[in-house]
């Protein structure tokens, strides 16, 4: 048996939580993670039939312990595994998933990201916000006008999707979430995602020869110029179709929202535009975009005090470790002052988020200051409803903005 505690400390069984309705958590995940947290770092969920992880230790814990805590076993990795036609990276340990990751990581790191794609965020965030200020401070969506589709384009950008719509990879990005998450095998949910995987395999059906004569500095390319067998290929272009929209968009949508309820703040910022990237920071850490991932323990182990048992499913709950007073002062407030620290919005360890990069320039850099440039007292709007959705992937799915007409 294997543990993360100190040899002394006495293993005890998890507590049960059999009052987790998931129904109230994808309204508002947060009372139910605190709730867990008083029952312990480690609880069993029957419903979920999952351990779900909500201490910021025991969630770095399992990111820094590959052998314990795979990512490649279990239910969700077939599951995700039928969504995307293949195993991802994401569902692989290494050095299995080290081999398909480094293919990507040189087109992600900060200054290929700059010289590839920073003109192409800020000339995409351009066009969108042409068309949220067309709709004018009265009828204005952030997520329908702006984020959203700003977060498609770049992502076709970034993969070198030619010949896609912002249209097509919201639909394609909504099919493959859905399959990933299709753990009751809703037939509608499998025709969607199957249909979605026809039309992306039938875009690299013509991408593919054409990246291995004319290679640039897109995702694909790299993928495609690598030794990465086809079907790989494949599937993490679907991986990345999958998550690569949720964070942006999300991103935009949550820093408007927690400015607009955080005026000082928001002053602060106009003041100081150095403090954007700050600003995006404690928006990712505050409002998880990627609430919960899964992994499956591989043998009998200790986490936080609490035994586990081999083939145990856990949820690594990184929307309530963001939030865990035991790491972050006053961790249910929104502050971009506080004192900086490590949190897990995009992951850690060998699976930290490939494209965390692109997001923080995208969005940290370009998207929400071009915002508030051009429309300084942008906030949202009391008059109209808002809405938000999920656990698992959190964020609003409509919110209406307004602002003061010139």
């Amino acid at each position: 048996m294997t543990t993360t505690d100190s040899p002394t400390a006495q293993p005890q069984s998890a507590a049960v939580a059999d009052w987790v309705d998931p129904e109230t958590m994808l309204r508002d995940p947060y009372p139910t993670y605190r709730r867990l947290r008083e029952q312990g770092p480690v609880v069993w969920v029957p419903v979920m039939d999952r351990y779900l992880v909500t201490s910021f230790t025991g969630c770095w814990a399992i990111e820094a312990d590959q052998l314990t805590y795979s990512a490649s076993v279990g239910g969700s990795g077939a599951t995700m595994a039928r969504a995307l036609g293949a195993q991802p990276m994401l569902r692989k340990d290494d050095p299995e998933h080290a081999a398909e990751r480094k293919t990507i990581n040189p087109c992600m790191r900060p200054k290929n990201v700059r010289q590839n794609w920073l003109p192409l965020f800020e000339r995409n965030a351009e066009t969108h916000l042409a068309a949220l200020l067309e709709r004018g401070p009265s009828e204005a969506d952030l997520n329908r006008d702006y984020a959203a589709p700003l977060a498609a384009q770049n992502l076709i950008d970034m993969l070198g999707l030619q010949g896609a719509s912002p249209t097509d990879m919201t639909r394609w990005s909504h099919a493959f979430i859905a399959g990933i998450g299709n753990i009751h095998d809703d037939p509608e949910i499998w025709a969607r995602c199957e249909a979605a995987q026809a039309e992306v395999d039938a875009l690299l059906d013509e991408l593919i020869p054409y990246y291995r004569n004319n290679p640039d500095g897109s995702v694909t390319s790299a993928m495609v110029t690598s030794s990465l067998p086809e079907a790989a290929v494949r599937a993490n272009v679907k991986l990345t179709i999958s998550g690569g929209m949720n964070e942006p968009q999300h991103m935009v949508t949550n820093i408007v929202w927690a400015l607009s309820r955080h005026p000082e703040q928001r002053n602060h910022v106009l003041a100081d535009p150095s403090r954007w990237p700050t600003v995006f920071d404690e928006a990712v850490r505050w409002l998880s975009p990627i609430g919960m991932y899964p992994r499956q323990t591989t043998r009998e182990t200790v986490l936080e005090g609490i035994e586990l048992p081999a083939g145990a499913g856990i949820g690594v709950v990184v929307g309530a470790a963001n939030r865990d007073p035991a790491a972050f002062d006053h961790a249910d407030e929104f502050d971009f002052a506080r004192e900086k620290k490590p949190h897990l919005g995009f992951g850690a360890g060998a699976h930290l988020c490939a494209g965390h990069w692109a997001a923080r320039i995208s969005i940290g850099e370009v998207a929400a200051p071009l915002l508030y440039r051009r429309i300084p007292r942008l906030t949202t709007d009391p008059h109209r409803a808002e809405q938000w959705n999920g656990w698992v992937f959190r964020g609003l799915t409509e919110l209406p903005v307004t602002w003061e007409p010139a």
